[in-house]
């Protein structure tokens, strides 16, 4: 483990955090609202991707908080599917 492993990993495990903050928030209005759910699917692969590489470079806190990451934003896609289908119907595009 390196300063800069435990630095990422810190920054990955907040960002998780913050991606917990926007699940609440879509679960409280349960509608959606200027959230592209392609921009969030696209740092969910990215995060994947992470889970990975982070292993490749032996940098396992930030595989730890890559993990936070990941599961946050597959909740949070499966929250915006689920509340834009709800609203919209299932015909409706993303």
């Amino acid at each position: 483990m390196t300063w800069q492993d435990s630095v990422n990993g810190i920054y990955e495990c907040i960002g998780g955090f913050f991606i917990l903050l926007h699940c609440l928030r879509v679960w409280r209005d349960k509608k959606v609202r200027g959230v592209s759910i392609v921009a969030v699917s696209f740092f969910f692969t990215w995060g994947i991707w992470n889970l990975y590489y982070y292993p490749h470079l032996n940098q396992t806190i930030s595989f730890l908080g890559g993990v936070h990451i990941v599961v946050w934003n597959l909740v949070y896609v499966i929250s915006l599917l689920y509340f834009y289908r709800k609203e919209h119907g299932r015909k409706g595009e993303t």
